[in-house]
């Protein structure tokens, strides 16, 4: 029983709504446009119904045009992300042992570098 009266509820708060809106000029000669476009549309797609069956079908084959090139970019992106996650680990390994090459190397590269200390004195004999 509340069921109906919800349902009530709702068309007639869209009947007040709709008319208050129609209070305001602008909305009312946009509404008035909008429903002389719609009538002459209607109008003139059933007298050339061959029209209306040829700007459906365009549109069917724009919109199955869009949705299979939107899964295609899926599918892509699906494998890129796959290959991601397999070259990650490999990835990973490669910059440990890169770093720990380069730390391994550091003393080596230190001694290399680094001079030994020179005499102070012109004197002193050099070790």
């Amino acid at each position: 029983m509340s069921e109906n009266k919800l349902v009530k509820g709702i068309i007639y708060g869209a009947i007040v709504g709709g008319t208050l809106t129609l209070l305001d000029r602008k909305t009312r000669d946009s509404v008035v446009n909008k429903t002389r476009y719609v009538r002459n549309e209607i109008r003139y797609y059933s007298n050339n119904r061959a029209e209306l069956k040829n700007t459906v079908d365009s549109q069917i084959t724009k919109w199955t045009s869009v949705y299979n090139q939107f899964a295609a970019d899926a599918t892509y992106l699906s494998q890129k992300v796959g290959e991601v996650k397999e070259m990650t680990p490999q990835v990973k390994t490669l910059i440990t042992d890169t770093k720990d090459a380069f730390t391994q190397s550091k003393d080596e590269y230190k001694s290399i570098v680094v001079p030994d200390p020179e005499p102070t004195s012109i004197f002193e004999e050099k070790k």
